[in-house]
């Protein structure tokens, strides 16, 4: 019986924005939403990956800013003001002439806690269905990003990065028991692997997956997804949304993490004298 039990449980909130390409107005509703969120009782927030601004390689360096700048300034004022965790989604980041695909998060006192560069660029060629190379305009990051809590600590990713579960393997290994990741599929991987990979990823680290998507518009050049999602370390679909904009709420039960690793312990049955994943960075 743990004598503190408001620690072993929390709300997590994924906000489902609708972008739009006027940053000032995505910057305003985005604050809004979370504010929403803040005051259903959540303690972590999370907005979808490039809120700020359209998806596209053209739009990258058009809309990039440095960090601190312009967005995130009212990412830190607006965490500060409801007291929450927030994971800011990402933003086109500009840093010494390279661009970044960036998740910058924020504490409860407003300050910066951790910055996510995508460490695995969306290069793909599906014939006849989509074509997509970040890496015409966007550099790679190359540091794992956590962060703690008094919850639990938190391991970052951005879209792509979900399909390596090497990522998510060393964050496990770090002692992470959530992993969020701020993603926009498309109508081709949608359907086929974003429920998919978060489920797996989940299940083989028994931890909790979210994923925070921006809602879907029909008429942009990249047309995301949608389907936010929360996944439970026993690889359950918790929360998700459909394709429109909307805030979805996951009360996270770190109880229930415990109890499943003790009834499934991989963690002490790994074969470490046959293989081993291993970090070579920071």
């Amino acid at each position: 019986s743990c004598w503190e039990p408001c620690k072993q449980a929390f709300r997590l909130a994924l906000i489902q924005l609708q972008v739009s390409s006027v940053k000032s107005d995505n910057l305003t509703r985005a604050c809004g939403l979370v504010r929403e969120a803040a005051a259903q009782g959540a303690k972590i927030v999370c907005l979808p990956e490039c809120f700020n601004s359209p998806y596209g390689t053209n739009y990258f360096p058009q809309y990039a800013e440095k960090i601190p700048g312009e967005s995130t300034q009212k990412l830190s004022e607006v965490a500060k003001e409801c007291s929450i965790y927030l994971i800011g989604g990402s933003i086109p980041e500009e840093d010494a002439g390279k661009l970044y695909n960036t998740c910058a998060v924020f504490g409860p006192d407003g300050a910066l806690l951790v910055k996510h560069r995508k460490l695995h660029l969306f290069d793909i060629d599906v014939p006849g269905k989509i074509t997509f190379q970040e890496s015409k305009t966007l550099s790679p990051g190359d540091s794992f990003s956590t962060f703690d809590t008094p919850y639990c600590r938190v391991g970052l990713g951005i879209c792509y990065d979900l399909r390596f579960a090497e990522l998510a393997q060393i964050y496990a290994q770090r002692g992470c028991q959530l992993l969020v990741y701020p993603g926009a599929f498309n109508l081709t991987t949608g359907p086929a692997h974003w429920e998919l990979l978060q489920r797996g990823r989940a299940v083989d680290n028994q931890v909790y997956v979210a994923t925070a998507s921006p809602a879907r518009d029909d008429k942009a050049s990249y047309v995301a997804w949608g389907h936010s999602t929360v996944v439970t370390p026993w690889g359950e679909v918790l929360a998700t949304a459909g394709t429109e904009e909307m805030i979805v709420y996951s009360d996270i039960d770190l109880k229930k993490l415990a109890e499943i690793r003790q009834q499934i312990p991989i963690f002490s049955q790994k074969r470490l004298d046959l293989y081993a994943v291993e970090a070579k960075k920071p």
